[in-house]
């Protein structure tokens, strides 16, 4: 399926880095295919390192290389680049469309490497493509969360095997190659979901908080974390978790507030719902965009309609908060389809989000709840026999 899926951009799609990561991704997806139907004992393993190689690692070079990449690469490198000279990523008066960051101050940090290196010396300027370092930040902010939740039910290696299979997966493989900027904010989001589920609620404000800089999107994640939190450490936990990601959002975005408040508002709240002076290029055709496209009335019907998901999704949290990690995600996952529906201008691509959150929660929850299992049919069995001295044969 993920060889046929990958098969169709080469075909269908009109962007150049998507054509290249597809044609990479079949091949590797078809390989991949063959080692698990081989008699190797080894062919499951084998199969998520090749899928690797051809839907990650070969269409990252081919593109890094090359200079192929979504016009938001560009967009986040000279956010830092801005950031550097003038102390905002935001131009005061945009001439085009790729001039205009739709972000949040924070994701100008992707960008910062390539500012440092862009006078340097040539093989080292391809250090400086954003992608590398938010696929770092995703991949760091998913080790992280792994060792916040243990994975000691797993056998040896299991858990290496399972995160390479999801990194290798479409869902991952795709914007890490030709994009990266929505994985930063989708690793912090785990990292922030696992903390809060592991009673930690500064540390999971903190990771909130760097997730809240980078895009407003994130925002919704403040009540799911807050609930979780008030549910498994009590209402004393969510308030502080809170507090430490409003609190750390607040720091982070206020010298851009200051320096740049009209550019700011214009750019990354105005131009992604569709009301700035440029029209935004996230135009798939969803239920909120086809209701904007109707005129002013369904414009407002379609923000009438999201405020409406909105609240649904909140009252959902006060009347059933989520108990763990696997109910959190999926109830975030929820809110962020909801808002990526229903929100006036958007792209197919933004449903990846919610749909990784929902599958990292569940691998990644795996292993807590096959343990106790395992430990109760281990007790069971030890009650049903007596245990003989020298050892029971």
């Amino acid at each position: 399926m993920a060889a046929v899926w990958a098969a169709a951009f080469p075909v269908v799609s009109s962007l150049g880095p998507h054509r290249v990561w597809g044609a990479s991704a079949c091949v590797g997806y078809l390989c991949a295919a063959v080692a698990v139907l081989s008699r190797c004992s080894l062919g499951r393993a084998v199969s998520v390192w090749i899928a690797g190689i051809g839907a990650v690692l070969v269409p990252l070079v081919v593109l890094v290389l090359t200079g192929g990449a979504q016009s938001e690469v560009g967009v986040v490198e000279r956010a830092g680049l801005l950031t550097v000279r003038q102390g905002t990523p935001y131009l005061a008066d945009p001439q085009a469309v790729v001039e205009v960051t739709p972000y949040l101050p924070g994701m100008a940090l992707f960008g910062l490497p390539g500012a440092v290196v862009a006078d340097g010396w040539e093989p080292l300027r391809y250090l400086g493509d954003a992608r590398l370092w938010c696929a770092a930040a995703f991949l760091g902010c998913l080790w992280a969360a792994g060792r916040v939740l243990g994975g000691r039910a797993r056998p040896r290696g299991t858990g290496q095997l399972v995160g390479a299979a999801l990194i290798a997966s479409p869902v991952v493989a795709l914007p890490l190659a030709v994009s990266g900027v929505d994985l930063p904010l989708t690793g912090l989001l785990c990292l922030a979901l696992a903390l809060a589920a592991r009673h930690r609620p500064v540390a999971a404000g903190l990771a909130l908080a760097l997730a809240c800089s980078l895009k407003w999107t994130a925002w919704p994640a403040l009540a799911v974390v807050a609930a979780l939190l008030a549910h498994r450490a009590g209402l004393g936990a969510a308030l502080r978790g809170t507090g430490v990601a409003v609190a750390g959002t607040v720091l982070a975005v206020l010298p851009s507030a200051l320096l740049a408040p009209g550019p700011l508002v214009e750019q990354v709240f105005a131009f992604p719902t569709g009301r700035g002076e440029w029209e935004t290029p996230a135009a798939s055709p969803l239920p909120g965009r086809l209701l904007a496209d109707l005129g002013p009335f369904g414009w407002y019907a379609a923000m009438t309609l999201l405020a409406a998901g909105g609240v649904a999704v909140a009252v959902s949290l006060w009347v059933r908060p989520p108990a763990g990690l696997v109910p959190a995600a999926d109830r975030l996952a929820v809110g962020l389809c909801t808002a990526f529906l229903l929100a006036p201008a958007g792209r197919f691509g933004y449903l990846a989000l919610p749909v990784l959150l929902s599958v990292w929660a569940r691998l990644a929850e795996a292993p807590s709840r096959v343990a106790p299992a395992r430990s109760r049919v281990v007790a069971a069995g030890s009650a049903a026999r007596p245990v003989l001295v020298g050892g029971d044969r």
